[in-house]
Parts: C-alpha cells; structure tokens; sequence
C-alpha cells in the first residue's frame, strides 16, 4: 500500500510501488466484502445458529448463496461447521476467534452506516444506508 504517484522533471507521471498482487484492503475486501458475509459473522456473533435459524434471520437471502457465503468463511477459517448428533441431522454454524476479531470493524461500520443520511433525502438511486440486512 506504499505506491504513489511521481513525476519526472517534464511532467510524466510514473508509479513507484505499485502492488504486484492484491494489497492487504482488497484481499480483506475480497473476503469479508460479499453479499451476506458481513452479516452472516454478525449473526454468528452470540454463539452457535443452526442453518435453517441463521437462514430465517437473513431475510432476502437465498439457501443457496448462505450456503456459499458459509462455505468461503469456513475456508478461510473465520468459522466452523459442526454436525449436529439429532434427527433430522442438523448443522450448525459458530464465529471463529479470527472470525471474531472482524467484528469490532463490522460493529464500526454499522455504526458508520447508520449515521450517513437516507437515501430519500439524497434523491433517486441513492444507497439506503437503513437497509443494513439484520446488523
């Protein structure tokens, strides 16, 4: 994250330091920045939910892409997925202490979000800040 712009004694602009591969924000980003995820971790926050529990309190998301959002932060080891011993069997879900540490970010960013103005007193296409999904 150390790139910057320089310009030779003519004017012409060269980058120095530019990230042969992603930086540190956008590997973040590329992790925490999908659709639900953010989310997901937040609702996982007090302890275990099991998957038809945690399905119900993302309203508007799809099994499907709960599903996949579960499986990147399992891979990535932000949490873990336990088999439940009860019939039907059951899965639940729990926050990882890595998992965990993202949270203090996320909380930040609710509260960041839910101080930005609504969108409809900034005008049509407006992001709603409201509409933080379930955080």
């Amino acid at each position: 994250m150390d790139a910057r712009i320089e310009r030779d004694r003519i004017g012409r602009a060269t980058v120095s330091g530019a990230c042969g591969q992603p930086c540190a924000i956008e590997r973040g980003m590329r992790i925490l920045g999908g659709k639900w995820t953010g989310s997901i971790l937040w609702h996982l926050r007090d302890g275990p939910v099991r998957f038809n529990d945690l399905a119900r309190m993302i309203a508007g998301a799809s099994k499907k892409m709960i599903t996949e959002r579960l499986r990147q932060l399992e891979d990535h080891g932000l949490i873990t997925r336990r088999v439940l011993a009860t019939a039907p069997i059951g899965v639940a879900y729990e926050i990882t202490p890595l998992g965990a540490s993202a949270l203090e970010f996320l909380d930040a960013l609710r509260r960041w979000t839910e101080r930005l103005p609504s969108a409809s007193s900034r005008g049509p296409g407006a992001i709603d800040a409201g509409a933080a999904h379930g955080m």
